[in-house]
C-alpha cells in the first residue's frame, strides 16, 4: 500500500497580511509561510496509518508551488514522509483550485506504482474553498470522502470505512481503495518535526516535475479570471451607550435597528 499526502505552503495565520497597492496579490516580502495546518493533519494521518500497518510501503508528499514551496515539502519529509514530489513551473501558477487539482492529478497518473490512499486537508487557509480534494478525485476517477474525522482500513488492504460529522449525527461511509480523503481538524494531532529529522529530510529524495513532463489542459486555468485582492474594510469605531439602564436599552435597540440594521 502506498499513501500520498497533498500539501501546500500558505501564509502563517498569525502573520500580518498586506495587500499590494495595485491589488494584484499580497506582499510576500518578509511574510512567514508555513505548511497548511489542515494539510498537516493529512500528513499525520498518512504516517499513523503506516505505523499501524505493515503493508504500507511508502508515504509520499506532493506539493504544487514555486521554489519556496520546497520548505513545506521539507517539513512533511521531516515529519516522516519517505519521499517528495515538487511540481514547480510558472505555467502552473493560478488561483484556480480546479486547475491546480488537474495538475496534481496529471502528476499522480504518471506514478507507475499508483497510490491506494490520497489525503489532503479539508481546505487550505489561504483560498479557503476546499475544491482541490473533490476535484482531484474527479480527475482521477476515484471516490472522495470530505471532512473525514475517522478512518479504518480493512485487514486485506482493499476496503475502507470513513467517518464524517454531519448536522446532529455521524455519517459512516464504506468503499474500496483507492480513495481521496480530505481531513477535518481534530482527527489527529500532527507531530513536531525535530531538528535532527529536519536535517535528515534534506537527504530524502524529491522528484521535480515541470510543464515539460506534465501535459495539462490550460482551458481550466482560463475558466476563471483573477480580478483583485482587497483588504477587509476597517472596523467602525466602538460606540458607547450611556444613561440609565432603561434608556441604554432603548438606545441600543435603536442603534441595532437603524444603524447596524441587524434587527
Amino acid at each position: 500500500m502506498r499513501i500520498l499526502s497533498i500539501i501546500k505552503q500558505v501564509p502563517d495565520s498569525n502573520a500580518t497580511i498586506k495587500v499590494l497597492p495595485d491589488g494584484s496579490g499580497i506582499d510576500t516580502a518578509g511574510l512567514k509561510l508555513v505548511l497548511d495546518p489542515f494539510d498537516e493533519f493529512g500528513v499525520e494521518l498518512a504516517l499513523q496509518t503506516r505505523e499501524k500497518r505493515s503493508d504500507v510501503t511508502e508515504v509520499v508528499a506532493m506539493t504544487l508551488g514555486p521554489d519556496k514551496a520546497a520548505e513545506a515539502l521539507r517539513i512533511a519529509l521531516a515529519m516522516g514522509a519517505d519521499s517528495g514530489v515538487h511540481i514547480n513551473d510558472a505555467k502552473f501558477e493560478s488561483q484556480n483550485e480546479l486547475f491546480a487539482a488537474s495538475v496534481l492529478a496529471e502528476a499522480i497518473k504518471q506514478d507507475a506504482d499508483g497510490f491506494d490512499l490520497i489525503v489532503c486537508g479539508k481546505y487550505t487557509i489561504d483560498l479557503d474553498s476546499g475544491a482541490v480534494g473533490p476535484a482531484l478525485a474527479e480527475f482521477l476517477g476515484i471516490p472522495h470522502v470530505g471532512a473525514t474525522t475517522g478512518l479504518e482500513i480493512a485487514d486485506d488492504g482493499k476496503g475502507f470505512t470513513a467517518r464524517r460529522r454531519i448536522e446532529g449525527a455521524e455519517e459512516v461511509i464504506t468503499g474500496t481503495l483507492p480513495v481521496v480523503l480530505t481531513i477535518e481538524k481534530g482527527m489527529v494531532e500532527p507531530r513536531y518535526p525535530s531538528l535532527p529529522n529536519l536535517m535528515k529530510a534534506k537527504k530524502k529524495p524529491v522528484k521535480a516535475l515541470t510543464s515539460a513532463e506534465l501535459t495539462v489542459d490550460d482551458s481550466l486555468k482560463a475558466a476563471t479570471e483573477f480580478i483583485s485582492v482587497a483588504p477587509p474594510p476597517p472596523r467602525p469605531e466602538c460606540k458607547f451607550v450611556e444613561g440609565e439602564p432603561e434608556e441604554m436599552a432603548k438606545e441600543l435597540c435603536r442603534l441595532l435597528r437603524e444603524e447596524a440594521k441587524v434587527v
